[in-house]
């Protein structure tokens, strides 16, 4: 996959801001939970039994719930950058319960780290689950050597993201020039050549458009702010649009509403891919498997 040279996000913008937005997610997070299920409903035709969960990007742990139901028996992990979102996600126990240990044995860790340096050994997850969160990297390659690193050999993961055609009507109508006011999203198709040029195998990819509806304009905009969803793209106008810019935004949206709301489209890219044995080592030398001749009939 060739990643534009021109397109970046700013890292340290994106964890600031989910951090600073993080009492303030749980409200504008049906997109993440509509997509969970629809992810889940997908394991429902995959047979797989992992020990262990990672959950990469957890966020504020909603997706615990479904893992655990899911693989009961399985050690869950929680992975996120934005240290806000982690210590809401640790629920109702007190920092004092978790001090002298008194937190159940099935309740998840939850690490701090990013997703381009994991703190876990290789090969130590069974399972690897990340739901929209590969949309906030311009390059997703060092994350897919990450994950794929620390499967284990037969695991799987399982991911969702967001596609080029998010939030195009709103990408439409902002004024021209003077910079990225949307993000750009990685295609399909793109994402799926990177999976193999990680080492993964039997890649399985699938999109959908999700369309939410807002009553106003400035709606959305909050909606986006409250999520932590805004621009960080390095190349974001410096300044704002100015009164004249974002009236006109609003009335060029406002000619796309219909029954009453305005649209906003997501496109959902699904996939998942299993970790495959190793066909060389690091220093590129192949790998050949021997099999015991069998012995011949007598």
């Amino acid at each position: 996959m060739t990643i534009p040279q021109d397109f970046s996000l700013d890292r340290r913008l994106v964890r600031q801001r989910f951090g600073r937005h993080a009492g303030e997610a749980d409200s504008s997070s049906f997109l993440t939970r509509e997509v969970a299920q629809r992810m889940a409903e997908r394991l429902t035709y995959i047979k797989h039994e992992p020990r262990r969960v990672l959950d990469l990007g957890c966020g504020l742990g909603r997706d615990f719930a479904p893992l655990g139901e899911r693989w009961p028996q399985a050690e869950r992990i929680g992975i996120d950058f934005a240290l806000p979102l982690l210590r809401l996600a640790r629920g109702e126990r007190s920092f004092l319960q978790r001090l002298l240990g008194n937190a159940r044995r099935a309740d998840p860790k939850l690490i701090c780290a990013d997703a381009q340096a994991l703190p876990l050994p290789g090969n130590s997850v069974q399972m690897l689950w990340s739901n929209l969160m590969l949309n906030w990297l311009h390059d997703p390659m060092p994350v897919f050597r990450e994950m794929q690193r620390v499967l284990e050999i037969g695991g799987m993961l399982m991911f969702s993201t967001l596609g080029p055609d998010t939030l195009k009507e709103l990408r439409a109508v902002m004024p021209a020039g003077g910079g990225e006011r949307v993000h750009r999203f990685i295609d399909m198709h793109d994402l799926g050549d990177c999976l193999m040029q990680a080492g993964f195998s039997e890649p399985v990819m699938d999109m959908e458009v999700i369309t939410l509806t807002y009553a106003d304009f400035d709606a959305l905009l909050t909606d986006l702010r409250r999520s932590g969803a805004t621009n960080a793209s390095t190349a974001r106008p410096r300044g704002l649009a100015g009164k004249v810019g974002w009236q006109r935004a609003r009335e060029a949206y406002e000619r796309l509403r219909r029954d009453g709301r305005l649209p906003a489209s997501f496109e959902i890219i699904y996939g998942h891919a299993w970790k495959a044995a190793p066909k060389q080592i690091a220093d590129g030398r192949s790998i050949v498997h021997f099999e015991p001749r069998k012995p011949d009939n007598i």
